[in-house]
């Protein structure tokens, strides 16, 4: 069964977001399935920042809609998002580097066992965990206890994204994970991605890469000056159509009367 079998796990229709009187979304609509990647493209500037925050809980929708799992959901706080199954993972990745792998993967959720009537943190299993969560993304720490600091920047980004889909994570946004990342590393993260697609789990991927998002992409949305442009499938749009849109030039505004929307 294709992922689009299944009806969208969560959609957004026609957002805005007004700051003032700055308007940073002014009609984004977009939405994900599970076991999908859906890719959101934009250049610097484009509303994609915004766009995460809204869908994640840190801002409230000046108007709009946003269905989850086909009813009408109002986050409050990135808390209610993380408690309907919506996880993201930012840029600077939230870690201590001197920390090792295991308390990073943990952090403030650490299995308590029992003595009588003490708890204390079940070590063993954090470790034992850890180290079985990191191998099935392909990672092959040497020990629970190396610190998240000696790893690459793309095995750290895998850490975090382990860690979102063994905490109950239905929906995954990846802000920018490639960004920063050389060849190999980044090789390395859209092959978790994938992973993650093939576990069922729905994967909201914002990137400005072109390349990076046609690597592991189902659909792509590009979004310019907070508004989405329109929706294509795999095999429907060329990169430099992609590259295009993003652009905002003469190319893009014939693409958009193509596309008509969302595909």
């Amino acid at each position: 069964m294709s992922s689009y079998d299944h009806e969208p796990i969560i959609e957004m229709r026609n957002i805005a977001k007004h700051f003032g009187p700055v308007i940073a979304l002014s009609g984004v609509s977009f939405d994900v399935r599970l076991g999908e990647c859906h890719c959101l493209l934009g250049d610097n500037g484009a509303g994609k920042s915004t766009f995460i925050k809204t869908m994640s809980g840190v801002h409230t929708p000046s108007s709009g809609e946003i269905l989850f799992k086909g009813k009408p959901m109002k986050f409050d706080s990135p808390r209610d998002a993380m408690e309907a199954g919506i996880a993201t993972v930012y840029q600077d990745l939230a870690m201590i580097p001197l920390m090792s792998v295991t308390r990073n993967f943990w952090m403030g959720r650490e299995p308590l066992r029992r003595v009588g009537p003490l708890r204390f943190v079940d070590f063993a299993k954090a470790n034992e965990v850890t180290m079985e969560e990191m191998r099935k993304m392909g990672i092959n720490l040497r020990e629970p206890d190396q610190a998240v600091g000696t790893l690459s920047g793309g095995e750290r980004q895998t850490v975090a994204i382990a860690r979102a889909v063994y905490f109950g994570a239905e929906v995954l946004i990846l802000d920018e994970p490639t960004s920063a990342l050389g060849v190999r590393q980044t090789a390395n993260v859209l092959s978790t991605i994938d992973r993650v697609r093939k576990r069922g789990v729905g994967v909201v991927f914002i990137t400005h890469n072109v390349r990076h998002a046609l690597a592991v992409g189902d659909r792509f949305t590009v979004i310019n000056r907070g508004k989405t442009l329109g929706t294509a499938l795999r095999g429907q749009i060329s990169p430099e159509e992609l590259q295009d849109m993003m652009a905002g030039g003469q190319e893009m505004v014939e693409l958009e009367e193509s596309l008509g929307g969302t595909v």
